[in-house]
């Protein structure tokens, strides 16, 4: 008898056991299944404080930032720049000639004999052919005799053969020759001249050139070299 409700007392507790254990299943996955739903449509699906605040976020357009608008720049205007005026032309000067051109004649008259050095000329005084190192320029006696540019007189002496002379040093290794001139003179060695100052008369002191009609000797002497009066005489 006892060994009958015993046996009726288990059939009940493994009755009732079944249903318990399927109801712990049951409430288990409907928790699990109430957090998980909450999980997922907290956020995404709406629900909750998290979702409203979203749903504001997404309902606020962000406005758009202004733009700054900057002031349009003066376009920069670049000076015009004048045209470089071409430079004149500068007058060529032959290479022989001194620093200053400025000489003049010393007497007004033709050119009786040239400057000669590289061909010989004839003599009518000294009857040969020789060089010529001046100009012989036609002048009658007594013509006043003038300096040729301004200087120093360096020299007043009787040559010789070229009778009564002047020299006249116009500095930059020039110097100027006065020959044929008359014995009175009217400058003295040390005297400043210019140009047109009378150094003395046209004369017939110049034994070797005695043949010749009257005349000045007049000769230009560049570094103690003779050149052409010509190149110069203005």
């Amino acid at each position: 008898m006892k060994q009958k409700r015993t046996q009726q007392r288990g059939d009940f507790i493994e009755g009732k056991g079944f249903y318990i254990v399927l109801f712990l299943c049951v409430a288990a996955i409907g928790i699990s299944g109430y957090y998980l739903f909450g999980s997922l449509a907290g956020p995404a699906g709406g629900f909750g404080p998290e979702s409203a605040v979203s749903g504001q976020a997404e309902i606020r357009q962000e406005e758009p930032a202004p733009t700054q608008t900057t002031p349009p720049t003066e376009e920069t205007v670049e000076p015009k720049t004048q045209p470089t005026p071409a430079p004149e032309p500068k007058e060529e000067v032959p290479e022989d000639a001194p620093t200053s051109t400025a000489y003049v004649w010393p007497v007004q008259g033709e050119v009786q004999r040239d400057f000669s050095l590289e061909v010989f000329a004839y003599d009518d005084t000294m009857g040969d052919w020789r060089t010529h190192a001046g100009l012989d320029i036609a002048a009658q006696v007594g013509a006043p005799v003038c300096a040729s540019g301004k200087g120093t007189v360096t020299d007043v002496s009787l040559d010789p053969m070229l009778g009564q002379t002047v020299t006249v040093d116009h500095g930059t290794g020039m110097q100027t020759y006065y020959a044929n001139l008359a014995e009175t003179v009217s400058v003295q060695v040390g005297d400043e001249v210019s140009a047109g100052t009378v150094l003395g008369t046209v004369g017939t002191t110049a034994l070797a050139e005695s043949a010749s009609p009257s005349h000045l000797h007049f000769e230009m002497i560049e570094y103690d070299v003779s050149i052409d009066p010509l190149h110069y005489l203005h």
